[in-house]
């Protein structure tokens, strides 16, 4: 499944229509602070896994959309006002923050290995 369009609503959630005609709605909070980048989240390069730790600096600017560009036939990236921009969600992705956005959880990185 894939979207057919996004936009953003009042400021502060992501809409996507998918091509069943079903509806998502997520935080830019949310995705933001569940970015799936290697700088937010870690990876594991060598058998050596990176954790970065918590970002402490908050600026209002984190949580608002610059662009957002599709990549491939899979997913989007979106580029935040203060210049992050490394992150990709995948439409499966986007289907777990929705029901991740709408139980108020964290999404779980421990299979990082």
């Amino acid at each position: 499944m894939k979207p057919k369009q996004l936009k953003i609503i009042d400021k502060d959630k992501l809409s996507l229509t998918w091509n069943n005609d079903t509806l998502s709605s997520i935080s830019l909070k949310y995705l933001r602070d569940e970015c799936p980048c290697a700088g937010c989240k870690g990876e594991t390069i060598l058998f050596k896994t990176f954790r970065p730790p918590k970002s402490t600096m908050q600026s209002p600017e984190m949580y608002k959309v610059k662009n957002i560009d599709v990549v491939g036939e899979y997913a989007i990236q979106i580029a935040w006002k203060d210049g992050h921009n490394t992150g990709i969600y995948t439409w499966e992705y986007l289907k777990n923050l929705e029901a991740g956005d709408n139980n108020n959880r964290q999404q779980k990185y421990d299979t990082l290995i």
